[in-house]
């Protein structure tokens, strides 16, 4: 885990020391987001398939609202951004079914406590393809590219087992990404959309939102976010949908 996060600092410092000073954007943003879980996850183990656990119905696990913080930097028509985040889910909940998990057999009517926890680092970097900014109230259309990766784990306690399988998931994606101004430096839309599928792994970000900046240097702004990430690494499958809304504050310079 230390080591991807390295990894995106070194990848973020060396894009800020290449780029001009005086042409230098700098920013950072905070968000707070407030999605519903779905989705079910499994682990296998020593050649035995697990059972696929919905996250709700079988395990008991309840929605969560968490922080994101993201830097920001960028020269002419090319952004660089960086963006953290960590979860911790928790259920409590006594198993209607036998399931398999991790290769140990947890038995209908047993009371299990399962957690779900990873953190996300998520490096983008977006080209303007059209900059529309002297059009009316301005606006711009560009070219996302995008490394995800979740790095976690996922783990199950009854009375007498405990089981944790870890994961480590990259996940590349392509996209687009828009804003058009609706009361120039005032008030703006944006609209940012990613993907990708490869193999049996699929995986898809959209974003919309409303922003509004009273002062220079400070946007408040809110929308909503649909993410879903469908992967089979390192013996556990996990297919989850995180959507909702969510508010944020940006600093820029």
């Amino acid at each position: 885990m230390k080591r991807i996060f390295l990894l995106f600092i070194c990848f973020f410092t060396l894009f800020s020391i290449v780029l001009p000073v005086s042409a230098f954007e700098l920013g950072v943003r905070g968000y707070y987001w407030f999605p519903e879980l779905s989705g079910v996850i499994r682990a296998d183990d020593a050649g035995i398939v697990g059972t696929e656990l919905d996250l709700e119905d079988d395990l008991g696990v309840d929605n969560k609202s968490y922080p994101i913080a993201e830097v920001f930097a960028g020269i002419g028509k090319h952004h660089l951004s960086f963006a953290f985040y960590n979860i911790d889910y928790d259920g409590d909940t006594v198993l209607t079914k036998d399931i398999y998990f991790n290769g140990e057999l947890f038995q209908a009517n047993e009371r299990i406590v399962s957690s779900l926890e990873y953190d996300n680092y998520d490096a983008m970097y977006r080209y303007d393809l059209l900059d529309l900014e002297n059009f009316l109230a301005g606006g711009s259309l560009g070219l996302v590219a995008r490394m995800m990766v979740f790095d976690g784990s996922a783990s199950i306690t009854s009375a007498t087992v405990t089981t944790k399988e870890n994961f480590t998931a990259p996940i590349p994606m392509v996209g687009a990404n828009f804003h058009v101004g609706i009361l120039k430096d005032i008030i703006e839309a944006r609209v940012l959309v990613t993907g990708i599928g490869y193999s049996d792994n699929t995986a898809f970000d959209g974003q919309a939102e409303i922003s509004l900046t009273p002062f220079p240097f400070l946007d408040i702004h809110g929308g909503y976010r649909f993410l879903k990430i469908d992967v089979e690494e390192n013996d556990v499958k996990f297919d989850v949908d995180n959507s909702g809304l969510y508010m944020a504050l940006t600093v820029s310079f």
